[in-house]
């Protein structure tokens, strides 16, 4: 048997090829793999918008099987608002560490559990308690679907599939006003929470079989390059990954001194602090806005002469235009510099909200005013959330997206309280529409302004900016 030779020459050793996460998917068309990503992300938030307002829903019914007051309810209305709120800035830094499935399945699981347990409570008390915990879950599943989603989207559509997903929540609400009318005659308002409980706990089993974690993640956090190429085969199942290593775009352009760092951090270092400010100002003012007109309305309606009954169908046409709006608002952003596409729909609201409060007297005039201002409104916030992740670099975006929606619901207790202290004053119809033109300038100054110190493509954008690197590939 001939022996190999001594000091001949070895076999060349191939290069090792370096594939750019986010450059592939952007790359690429949007598969059916992604297609069920967004499925399961908009079950997430369908059942997210079930479970929030499912208390409105059964309020009526524990007015009269428990014998108690309206006012007595306003501790349980809140607590899942002040859950939800510490629920998102816990689980953003959570999910910047351990992973967005991870959060996200463990989130949906959890407002599940306590849904049903809620629906077992006897008491005021115990019901305030078990909507606190059921809070916490909802603010957890609600940034770690926004991040999932726009990590597996590619840029050219990233924030029209994020604002698709949302109208999930819209569905959830719709869902749960249908389901409740015919449960509670039949079942008892216990029914609503049931439902509400066994929903998300039946999505985790899908959760955790079908929805991957995010490539990005994985990438950043140099983990599994195997399992990396296992999921971007089901995006493009002919691209050859063998012997593949694994980047990611943002971890190439993030200063070395923010390596390393806690994602709470990195939002609020000297790179993005302007910048994650203006996006909490102008969130806050629009879920001011927002949440002022949701519960205010009816009142609002009724103080200007309405019969209950047309109160509550002008009332009705304030959601009616949000899935339409949410798509129409993405697919511009996709086009065009997303903060200044956000900016101007808020100077609309501004606009809008001025118009309403001098079409009082003109019935079909103001029916088409409040659903044109309701369409803007919601499209404007939704869009936020967008816009975020497309701010963040992926080692801070969950922490960022879950953090501008927890400082924003603060802006959506305040809604809900300067719309009493307003009504307390006695500010009619007109008076308090005018006023909201106030806090939409003051959310479009803080998008427009965001970016003042984070240059274009330097963060918001720099996914897009990717999607030039040539071939997706690069060879070390």
């Amino acid at each position: 048997m001939k022996q190999p030779q001594r000091g001949g020459a070895s076999t060349p050793r191939q290069p090792e090829r370096t594939v750019d996460v986010q450059a592939f998917i952007d790359a690429e068309r949007f598969s059916p793999f992604q297609w069920m990503i967004l499925v399961l992300c908009f079950l997430v938030v369908a059942a997210d918008g079930f479970d929030t307002a499912a208390i409105g829903f059964i309020a009526p019914s524990l007015v009269q099987e428990w014998g108690i007051a309206r006012s007595a309810l306003g501790p349980v209305m809140s607590a899942a608002l002040v859950g939800l709120g510490i629920g998102a800035l816990a689980a953003g830094p959570c999910a910047d560490r351990i992973g967005r499935k991870t959060v996200l399945v463990l989130s949906v699981f959890f407002f599940g559990l306590w849904s049903l347990a809620a629906a077992k409570a006897t008491s005021i008390e115990s019901l305030t308690v078990l909507r606190f915990f059921t809070g916490l879950g909802l603010g957890a599943a609600m940034p770690n679907a926004v991040t999932l989603m726009s990590e597996y989207a590619p840029a050219r559509i990233r924030a029209v599939a994020v604002n698709a997903m949302f109208c999930g929540f819209s569905g959830g609400l719709a869902l749960g006003g249908i389901m409740s009318a015919w449960l509670i005659p039949q079942f008892g308002w216990h029914s609503v929470l049931v439902a509400g409980g066994v929903g998300p706990i039946a999505l985790t089993v899908l959760l955790l079989l079908m929805l991957p974690e995010s490539a990005q993640f994985l990438a950043v956090r140099k983990r599994a390059d195997q399992r990396i190429a296992r999921i971007l085969q089901r995006i493009a199942p002919q691209a050859p990954f063998a012997g593949c290593r694994f980047t990611s775009t943002d971890v190439r352009r993030q200063p070395d001194a923010t390596r390393g760092q806690w994602a709470l951090a990195i939002i609020l270092s000297g790179r993005y602090r302007f910048g994650t400010l203006m996006l909490w100002l102008a969130y806050f003012m629009g879920l001011l806005i927002y949440y002022l007109l949701t519960n205010w309305l009816p009142t609002l309606f009724k103080d200007t002469g309405f019969s209950g009954e047309k109160a509550a169908l002008m009332t009705s046409l304030f959601p009616l235009g949000g899935i339409l709006g949410n798509l129409c608002v993405g697919w511009v952003m996709d086009r065009f510099a997303g903060h200044r596409v956000i900016a101007f729909t808020y100077v609309l609201v501004g606009a809008l909200v001025l118009l309403v409060g001098l079409g009082v007297g003109h019935q079909v005039w103001l029916g088409a005013l409040i659903f044109l201002t309701g369409t803007v409104v919601t499209s404007a916030v939704t869009s936020m959330s967008a816009l975020a992740a497309s701010f963040y670099p992926t080692r801070a975006r969950a922490t960022g997206v879950a953090w501008m929606l927890g400082i924003g619901r603060v802006g959506g207790v305040a809604g809900a309280l300067v719309g009493a202290a307003l009504m307390g004053l006695g500010w009619k119809f007109g008076a308090v529409f005018s006023l909201l033109a106030v806090p939409a300038v003051i959310a479009a100054a803080g998008v427009l302004l965001m970016m003042r110190r984070v240059p274009l493509g330097e963060s918001f954008g720099e996914d897009a900016a990717a999607g030039d690197v040539a071939g997706a590939v690069a060879i070390d």
